[in-house]
């Protein structure tokens, strides 16, 4: 299921959400700039958050660099999506500069859970899916019933429906805990592979920290 729109306007222009793709779309491209000149693995490794290195108090801007990074096309264009369809909303009841703190802590919270599952991994945690997943969080709590366009994709089964937010992402947050749970026996030091738990804390962060950072009318 991938949404491709909702049925919430927002108030005023998200610059912030629009500033926030627009920065993570330049750092991808400057990416596929390394990959060509083979200094993009060192430049992942500076950048990226590492577990391990974190817990030897090492690299702690990675915290915040790591954000910005993407793994492929399909890793960037699925988060910017997110970002895109939900991000204005939140922008728009919390405030332009609330809401650079709250991506950042929600992407914070989403490292943090992370490290916690898998604290001496080596394998590099890099993408804006964890504060992605804070802005999803902060919807489901805050538009549980507003419309949300979907493509569904199943085989040769394609289908657009249209579902209140609080089940999209509520189905969104299954996937990611149910996996995440599977996973987990399989979590060593040095095996990659989507970082679910990331997800799952920036969600829940998301969940919490909007009912401070909402504005009260």
């Amino acid at each position: 299921m991938i949404p491709i729109k909702d049925d919430n306007p927002s108030r005023r222009t998200p610059i912030v959400t629009y500033t926030l793709i627009l920065i993570n779309g330049v750092v991808f491209l400057y990416e596929i700039a390394l990959s060509f000149s083979g200094d993009l693995f060192g430049f992942l490794r500076a950048y990226a958050l590492i577990p391990a290195n974190i817990m030897n108090g090492t690299s702690l801007y990675t915290l915040l660099t790591s954000m910005f990074l993407h793994g492929g096309m399909m890793h960037i264009m699925g988060n910017m999506l997110y970002l895109y369809i939900f991000g204005d909303n939140i922008e728009d009841i919390v405030g332009r500069f609330k809401f650079i703190i709250f991506y950042i802590l929600s992407g914070l919270g989403a490292a943090a859970t992370q490290i916690w599952v898998n604290p001496y991994s080596t394998v590099p945690n890099l993408g804006a899916s964890g504060a992605v997943a804070g802005i999803l969080g902060a919807y489901f709590v805050t538009y549980p019933h507003a419309r949300v366009h979907c493509i569904v994709i199943f085989g040769y089964f394609i289908r657009w429906i249209t579902l209140p937010a609080i089940w999209v992402l509520g189905f969104w947050f299954i996937i990611q805990l149910f996996t995440g749970v599977t996973v987990l026996p399989q979590m060593s030091s040095n095996v990659g592979g989507v970082a679910y738990f990331a997800h799952i804390g920036g969600f829940i962060t998301g969940m919490v920290l909007i009912h401070v950072f909402k504005e009260r009318k």
